[in-house]
């Protein structure tokens, strides 16, 4: 199909990205929840069981009474109603389309670029006599396509998520990005070529799992459906299908999606160590400070955005597709 998969993959990517932008905004913000208490700044402290414990000692006068610092509370979860309504209250109704230029780029890069090259694996890797492709082919695809989209992407990617976290910051410390355009513009003059692919190796990552994940799954429950004949090939099968896809796509994303979120919107002030040192980093010191279950923050909003997106996305693929089957 060559140009003609990515036009469409590309087309279905934007309207699902667009119309699902507020529910993937509340899940960054969720992500970023505790995080200020998952990376301390220096604590002087005498109590070494501290995991952030610091080498460096305080001297107290011989008359003085020390008392210990003891650990941060973490502060209450709060789910996605709530922090959709706070964003609401706090910065208005255009907040939560904060970053949208980000996602059209993204989703012009990345999701064009996957949905694209999948389609033209899934083409060349499709058995002739049988008309069809076998599972594993079919999330090997999934992988090269995602790592590959996923690369190109990753400056808007980087963009998207500084846009959609900068509400939550004090006003003095907003980033006030006018546009992903000027989001990048900012990022190169300030921080170097480099940060465009800040956390580009977690991207890849979440974007091979993502991808492998969703449209392999939605193609194996689809040939599923079909061949039983519990459904024909219509609405129903589609909405079946992509809902299952996201279902799975965002139980093996979530972990690596947390990590990404915050190591793409850490704050990296010169002369001083960044917050984290990488991924691996980023994983332990947030378990270390809110516990293992942090890796699924946002859980709840990534499946109210990533199942209606994976709807979206593949019904509005399915319709492009009769639209330019002419062509």
């Amino acid at each position: 199909m060559g140009v003609k998969g990515f036009v469409e993959g590309g087309i279905a990517s934007i309207v699902a990205g667009c119309s699902t932008h507020p529910l993937d905004l509340i899940k960054v913000r969720m992500q970023l929840q505790g995080e200020n208490v998952a990376v301390p700044q220096q604590v002087h402290s005498l109590r070494p069981a501290l995991p952030f414990h610091s080498n460096s000692a305080t001297v107290f006068p011989s008359n003085s009474i020390h008392i210990p610092t003891t650990a941060p509370e973490l502060p209450p979860r709060v789910g996605p109603i709530s922090v959709g309504v706070k964003i609401f209250q706090t910065e208005g109704v255009a907040a939560l389309f904060s970053g949208v230029s980000a996602t059209v780029l993204r989703q012009t890069l990345y999701s064009t670029t996957r949905m694209g090259l999948y389609d033209v694996l899934k083409q060349k890797w499709t058995d002739k006599d049988s008309n069809r492709m076998t599972l594993s082919r079919k999330v090997a695809a999934g992988l090269i396509a995602g790592a590959v989209g996923a690369t190109v992407g990753n400056p808007a990617d980087v963009a998207m998520v500084r846009m959609q976290a900068d509400g939550r910051l004090p006003s003095a410390q907003r980033r006030n990005y006018k546009s992903v355009i000027d989001a990048i513009a900012q990022m190169l003059r300030q921080e170097g070529v480099a940060s465009l692919w800040r956390g580009s190796s977690l991207t890849v990552n979440r974007a091979m799992i993502v991808t492998a994940s969703q449209l392999a799954t939605y193609d194996q429950v689809k040939e599923m459906i079909l061949k039983k004949g519990v459904m024909r090939d219509g609405l129903g099968t589609h909405v079946t299908a992509s809902f299952a896809a996201g279902l799975v796509a965002s139980v093996a994303s979530n972990p690596v999606d947390v990590i990404k979120t915050r190591v793409m919107n850490m704050k990296v002030v010169a002369g001083r160590d960044p917050p984290y040192k990488g991924a691996l980093d980023c994983a332990l010191k947030t378990v270390r400070a809110e516990g293992p279950m942090a890796l699924y923050k946002g859980f709840i909003p990534t499946i109210s955005r990533q199942g209606p997106f994976t709807v979206v996305l593949f019904v509005t693929l399915e319709q492009v597709r009769k639209l330019l089957k002419e062509f």
